[in-house]
């Protein structure tokens, strides 16, 4: 499982680092890759850019789209034969309720017990979480507690790009709103084996991950967690 934050970008007009790192986990030589697009709604210019962004990149990629109706006969057969999943960013609170109108979390379930490299970034990355910070249901961000629970505790990406992130998820915490969890910059991401952190990556210098949970004074403690930059992609 890689929840990357949010802001995958790095390096501009090549295979994002955090995509890269994804692929590599798999040990394949060709490893084959679905993007779900479904939080914007499965806006076919985002999924055009990850197709040319990925078009210099070994994978080998496809992309399940359920609007206006499934791309494909049989989701669970394309989304169970991958090697990697791909989440994109956009509406969490949407997405999972379209998820679950079309079993896609009982499949993304499966495949996470199969071993696939389950990955999102943003709204992709809350949603293997029990919940996190969203713009779902409007401009002020709100706690979204609909996740698919698979990582246990929640998740906040955009904690150093969004003015509002950082004290919302400190106060969501601190009032048992949300339960603890990880918080991660633009580019960075926390890499789970199972269910255990097992990496800190980040696509940019700087960027960084920390860890919240309530300080049992009414408030919330922030840890700083050691992050590492990926500076190349690991196949280079």
């Amino acid at each position: 499982m890689l929840a990357v934050g949010g802001g995958m970008l790095m390096p501009r007009h090549r295979i994002p680092l955090q995509i890269g790192y994804a692929l590599s986990l798999t040990g394949r030589p060709q490893p084959r890759l679905c993007v779900l697009s479904t939080a914007t709604g499965d806006d076919a210019q985002a999924t055009l850019r990850i197709y040319d962004r990925l078009a210099d990149s070994p994978a080998q990629v496809r992309h399940l789209a359920l609007f206006p109706m499934p791309n494909v006969r049989n989701p669970e057969d394309l989304l169970l034969s991958q090697d990697v999943i791909f989440v994109g960013g956009g509406s969490v609170a949407n997405m999972l309720a379209v998820w679950r109108v079309h079993r896609i979390d009982e499949i993304l379930r499966k495949a996470w017990q199969a071993g696939i490299v389950l990955s999102g970034s943003s709204a992709g990355g809350i949603c293997w979480f029990e919940g996190g910070t969203t713009d779902s249901f409007g401009e002020e961000l709100r706690p979204y507690t609909g996740g698919l629970g698979m990582i246990a505790g929640s998740f906040c990406p955009h904690y150093n790009s969004e003015p509002g992130r950082r004290p919302l998820y400190q106060q969501l915490v601190a009032e048992g709103s949300l339960p603890g969890g990880i918080a991660c910059d633009d580019g960075a991401a926390a890499h789970f084996t199972d269910e255990t952190l097992t990496d800190l990556v980040a696509d940019r210098p700087g960027a960084r991950l920390y860890q919240i949970q309530p300080d049992g004074k009414g408030g919330a403690s922030e840890t700083p967690l050691d992050t590492r930059f990926l500076g190349v992609l690991p196949t280079e």
